[in-house]
């Protein structure tokens, strides 16, 4: 099924009543065209923030107009864009060049009216600047304008470049102003009628940084041991620049990262550092991706409190304590939560009475939670706050968050007092089905901080 689920048009009320009492434990879908719902700054003083990939339109069919009609927009209070690279030039661009950019979905894909927040089309003409996400984001803005949208930099596959970007101070400065000039103020590459300056300008309220890794380096081996000197600097000229520009606007754009779980990033990276916290308004803390192919057996993705020593004794709970030592306020830290699984196959005892990690299986992958949410039986242990889910019959097993999975994450960050929590990512929920969780359990929780 594809992520969207949502029927627009004529052929909507004809299989409407069908559609939901076959999902009736689903959230319900709102009407076409129905976008009273508006987000909010908070959520009873509680952060949710939701990564949002640029090609998830394209690839899952997820609309950003989706999260309007799935009522998730109630649940978010912030969005971050996934993601702007920093370029062999060590700068901010936006290109079409396969593997450094995507510029087709950013501001140059043009939405049709079914796909459109206002169910109005792009069009090719001289009267508009802006297609794609970009101008997405911007009536979804207009709908919701409490709704804060940052650009994200990096992440996995796009933080190649961050190390020597950052390497001195000309560069940092550099990067640093290229990145305003393209998402704040919004001077995107002419490209025929669309893009130039200023056509992207309001939409971006902050940046987010996520550089894998400093020092340790992530998918390539692009990195430095001065990486952490020169990672802390950089996120200090970020706030300086951004706090500058802010009093040209009166505007205040927000600084935030994602931070890593294990030690040997977090201590190596300079992460877990006051410095760093002076800096940034919040962290996203990484509470997810604890087990997969790499750990050569079957563990918990995701686990609130340690499973023994299993997957390094990673979880949550001592994730968060490194940077509380390190001195971040409880209230600057988001628990970062996965709208997807990893999962094996091959695995003959995954039930919840025999549970063990198993050697002996072969690694699936990931699957967004709308495609594995049904398979075979689910089990959550609250002892140490995972779900899972195990099919006997193909031997397949998924580590994942599920409703009871977050409402237990939700109960204990709001326990401790944290900022509140983030998904990776919105396109992989079903229905808002996860997202309404955790924002039923924010709001019945005590007050946030943020209150």
């Amino acid at each position: 099924m594809s992520p969207r689920h949502v029927l627009r048009g004529a052929a909507f009320a004809a299989v409407a009543t069908t559609l939901l009492a076959a999902t009736a434990t689903s959230p319900a879908l709102a009407s076409p065209g129905d976008h009273d719902a508006a987000g909010q700054s908070e959520i009873n003083g509680y952060r949710s923030v939701g990564y949002l990939m640029s090609d998830t339109p394209v690839t899952r069919d997820y609309q950003i107009e989706d999260l309007l009609t799935t009522g998730a927009i109630d649940d978010v209070t912030h969005i971050n864009y996934a993601f702007g690279n920093v370029t062999t030039n060590l700068k901010c661009e936006i290109t079409d060049v396969a593997g450094e950019g995507d510029a087709q979905n950013d501001y140059l894909r043009l939405v049709s009216a079914r796909d459109s927040v206002d169910g109005k089309k792009d069009k090719a003409n001289k009267h508009q600047r802006l297609a794609g996400n970009f101008n997405q984001l911007r009536k979804l803005k207009a709908v919701s304008p409490d709704t804060k949208v940052l650009i994200s930099l990096g992440g996995w596959t796009w933080s190649d470049n961050f190390s020597a970007a950052a390497a001195t101070a000309e560069s940092r400065t550099a990067l640093v102003s290229s990145c305003i000039d393209i998402y704040l103020k919004g001077d995107l590459p002419k490209v025929g009628n669309l893009g130039g300056p200023g056509a992207a300008a309001g939409i971006f309220d902050g940046i987010d940084v996520d550089w894998e890794w400093p020092v340790n380096g992530g998918e390539t081996a692009n990195a430095s041991p001065a990486d952490k000197e020169n990672f802390l600097a950089l996120m200090e000229e970020f706030r300086a620049q951004l706090d500058a520009y802010g009093a040209e606007t009166g505007e205040d754009y927000l600084l935030t990262a994602f931070g890593p779980a294990g030690g040997w990033n977090t201590n190596a990276g300079g992460w877990n550092t006051a410095r760093l916290f002076a800096s940034i308004d919040w962290l996203n803390v990484q509470g997810y991706d604890y087990a997969g192919g790499w750990t050569g057996n079957t563990g918990h993705q995701g686990n609130l409190h340690p499973d023994g020593a299993n997957n390094w004794g990673l979880a949550i709970d001592n994730a968060i304590a490194l940077y509380t030592a390190g001195g971040a306020r409880p209230d600057q830290l988001n628990v970062g939560l996965a709208a997807y699984g990893q999962g094996w196959t091959g695995v003959t005892i995954g039930d919840r009475a025999g549970w063990t990690p198993d050697p002996a299986v072969t690694s699936i992958g990931t699957k967004p939670y709308y495609e594995i949410r049904d398979i075979g039986e689910g089990y959550f242990d609250p002892a140490i706050g995972a779900s899972w889910r195990f099919d006997a019959a193909s031997g397949q097993w998924w580590s994942l968050d599920d409703p009871k999975s977050v409402t237990a994450k939700a109960e204990w960050l709001t326990s401790q007092g944290f900022g509140g929590a983030m998904w990776w990512d919105l396109s992989g929920d079903y229905r808002n089905e996860l997202g309404s969780t955790l924002g039923e359990a924010l709001r019945a929780a005590p007050s946030g901080p943020l209150d």
